[in-house]
Order: structure tokens, then sequence, then C-alpha cells
């Protein structure tokens, strides 16, 4: 099972600071319509942000 401190990672491409729960959300993936998870992280001291991952495919978003 991915840890949400890992999930962070593979959707910032490096390491992150924090990072809160897994969560799942009411959304599909505009790729290949797979069902996406939440996570929100600081991948800086000054920063906040929720990553948005399918559990299907590569597709991410980030939104600050």
């Amino acid at each position: 099972m991915v840890t949400p401190k890992k999930l962070a990672e593979l959707v910032e491409g490096e390491s992150v600071m924090d990072a809160e729960g897994i969560e799942d959300v009411d959304r599909d993936c505009p790729d290949c319509g797979g069902d996406v998870v939440s996570v929100g992280y600081m991948p800086s001291v000054t920063s906040f942000v929720t990553g948005y991952k399918c559990q299907e495919c590569s597709w991410s978003k980030i939104e600050e």
C-alpha cells in the first residue's frame, strides 16, 4: 500500500516535506477513465498543494 508521502512524491516528481491522508475523489481520470485519489502535501516550507493521481495510469495533476 502506498503512503501519503510516497503518493505526493509520485505526483510532485521529487521529495516532499509532509503529506496528509489519501482521499478518494468524485472524479474520473481524463486519460483512461480510472479512479482518481488526492493527497494534500507541502513541497516546500511555504507552499501547500493538492495532488491528484489516477490509480490506473500515470496521469497526475497539481492544484496550488
